[in-house]
């Protein structure tokens, strides 16, 4: 059959990315205590198109994925760019990928157990020569206001917050090590299944362990230079307040060049 696609294009225009978006698939990635954990996946794939080409094989970019997402651990996540790229015919491929990652965790007193979901992410580009990744952990969080406590005769204000991480790969690390870096960093932790004892303690570890954004990005920025030498990272720390109506809002990056 005819392969429009391919058919020469006399405009002389480059398209920088061209490809399939959204596209819905389970995938398997690393479980630091199960080994691997099937999940499902919001997927972005593309590339660059030369200007001779009218058009790009889309049905290409499913082929690809369909090959390596039953192990889409963070090394085949860059040798299914490039082999996107090389496909492709084109000089730089692209992949985002959001997916749910679920961690069981046991309630700080009564012990019970139930499953927490954490949504992760992966981003990566490949040219042939240079291949750059980051690895994105969202961990919910409490974050209890250290004004506020000072302040008030009685209680202080709280509010659900999440702290986004977006880690450039360079030493091997679990989604798990993170989670827990922040959740330490936080008031408290977030989680699916909580008794009464364990509702008593939560409130009362947030009421003595009150933070501003500030305060929180830049703990876990610490953290995370005490637990890895990463090339480049940063901390996004965004609360949902409870008695403003707009958000707090903190950012920090890190690199292994920058001075302290």
């Amino acid at each position: 059959m005819t392969d429009v696609q391919s058919s020469f294009d006399d405009r002389n225009m480059r398209i920088q990315k061209v490809g399939v978006r959204n596209v819905r698939y389970p995938v398997t990635v690393l479980d630091r205590r199960e080994g691997s954990q099937s999940t499902h996946a919001r997927v972005d794939l593309f590339a660059d198109l030369p200007h001779r080409f009218r058009g790009t094989h889309m049905s290409r970019f499913i082929e690809v994925f369909n090959r390596y997402h039953r192990d889409l651990t963070m090394p085949r996540f860059l040798e299914m760019l490039e082999e996107i790229r090389i496909s492709l015919e084109a000089e730089r491929a692209y992949a985002e990928i959001e997916f749910p990652y679920y961690m069981e965790k046991a309630a700080p007193v009564s012990g019970q157990r139930s499953m927490m979901e954490y949504t992760c992410h992966y981003s990566g580009t490949s040219t042939g020569v240079h291949q750059h990744f980051v690895v994105g952990v969202d961990v919910p969080v409490t974050t209890l206001c250290p004004c506020s406590r000072e302040i008030s005769d009685r209680g202080a204000h709280n509010q659900r917050g999440v702290v986004r991480t977006r880690i450039e790969l360079g030493p091997f690390f679990w989604f798990e090590e993170i989670i827990e870096l922040v959740e330490a960093a936080a008031s408290s932790g977030l989680h699916t299944l909580l008794k009464r004892e364990d509702e008593k303690y939560v409130t009362e570890r947030a009421y003595d362990h009150p933070v501003f954004v500030e305060d929180l990005v830049r703990e876990v920025a610490v953290s995370m230079e005490d637990a890895h030498d990463f090339p480049w990272f940063s901390v996004e720390a965004e609360n949902f307040e409870s008695i403003h109506n707009h958000e707090a809002y903190a950012y920090i990056e890190r690199s292994r060049q920058e001075v302290p």
